[in-house]
């Protein structure tokens, strides 16, 4: 009997102790899924989801430990320079996502993947943009602020256009600070509203002259070898009408008969 309630206790034991790990790690896979960012507030309300804000903290990277039940984040006036490709990865509720007033720069190809069926809203004003990177809004049909930055406006930007997803009225926010060519009136001007802006017209002429430029070429080179073929064939048959003349010539039949007669 001794013997039976040992073995009982210690299968029990064991169970326990199984069930008690299982329970520990399930709380740390949901402390760690729901938690909140390190520094960062989180609120939570019916209906809405959870609000993750990182305002104002002077970061200069992305978090990395952003709760994956999040639908909003406020990066907003923080030392932000840049936005790395699939920054916000492993958020697959995340409808609104702010990033004004801070230092960006520069956005990587697909720095917004994995955000397209749940993003709705992307502010990205009042930074330092200068080149629109249409590969970091691949798949993005969010409503975007893009107001407030220095966006530089050139041939690139107009070829681009047609194949941004984004929401279109979201794209009167590249407002042209800079452009190439300089002189087309594109400063201050709304890029998608400047409809009679043709910022590829310089790159057009260029084809224009460089076909130009070939075309003529191909025409003398082949002006060339029909002057060239003209003269070895007016020469040959120069050399062929003295080949001929110098040649002995044989008598005739009139030339025969008078010998004939001569010698009679």
């Amino acid at each position: 009997m001794h013997l039976l309630a040992s073995g009982w206790l210690l299968r029990h034991s064991v169970v326990m102790c199984l069930l008690l790990h299982s329970m520990v790690l399930m709380t740390c896979f949901h402390h760690a899924a729901t938690s909140c960012s390190q520094g960062c507030y989180c609120s939570e309300s019916d209906g809405r989801g959870k609000t993750v804000r990182c305002s104002n903290l002077r970061l200069t990277e992305i978090p990395q430990d952003l709760p994956n039940d999040t639908r909003r984040i406020y990066l907003d006036f923080n030392l932000l320079t840049e936005v790395p490709s699939n920054a916000f990865q492993g958020l697959p509720l995340l409808s609104e996502l702010d990033l004004s007033n801070n230092e960006l720069a520069k956005l990587e190809r697909g720095a917004f993947r994995s955000l397209g069926p749940s993003l709705t809203f992307l502010d990205l004003s009042s930074n330092k943009l200068v080149n629109f990177n249409p590969e970091a809004f691949e798949g993005l049909r969010a409503r975007a602020n893009l107001t407030n930055n220095p966006w530089h406006c050139d041939c690139s930007l107009q070829m681009s256009m047609p194949h941004i997803d984004l929401e279109p009225l979201s794209l009167t926010g590249i407002v042209c600070e800079t452009s190439d060519p300089p002189d087309v009136g594109a400063e201050g001007v709304p890029f998608l509203l400047a409809q009679d802006l043709d910022l590829c017209v310089v790159m057009k002429k260029t084809t224009d002259v460089a076909m130009l430029v070939t075309m003529f070429g191909w025409f003398t080179m082949v002006i060339s070898y029909l002057v060239y073929y003209v003269r070895h064939n007016t020469e040959d048959a120069r050399r062929h009408l003295e080949y001929l003349k110098s040649l002995p010539t044989k008598p005739g039949p009139s030339e025969a008969s008078s010998t004939v007669s001569t010698m009679v």
